[in-house]
């Protein structure tokens, strides 16, 4: 049996290890399976809105002002906001965006 050596995981400044602020945003890493069937500018705005939310996952953005954060037209990011509302990860109702849980995972039968 081989033993596999782990890499170094020091880190390679360590004057510049990031550290939790304050105001600290988070993204379920189960996003990485979906990520393949956004487009471009979904994964922008959703990215955005994971920053953007409170601990609720809820934000007031306007179209406007993610379309200018973005460097997006407007009409990109009510198209994006579509999508992802179809895809099941986020929710709106003027002028609330929400953020929605990811499904659980299916279990193998």
């Amino acid at each position: 049996m081989s033993t596999q050596q782990l890499p170094n995981r020091e880190p390679i400044d360590p004057g510049r290890v990031r550290r939790i602020p304050r105001h600290f945003a988070w993204v379920d890493h189960r996003l990485r399976e979906i990520l393949p069937a956004l487009s471009l500018d979904e994964i922008a705005v959703l990215f955005f809105l994971h920053l953007a939310a409170d601990r609720n996952g809820c934000s007031f953005w306007s179209d406007a002002t993610l379309a200018k954060r973005l460097g997006l037209r407007e009409g990109d990011v009510i198209e994006s906001r579509y999508g992802l509302i179809q895809k099941g990860l986020i929710a709106y109702r003027y002028p609330l965006y929400q953020l929605l849980a990811l499904p659980e995972a299916k279990k193998a039968p």
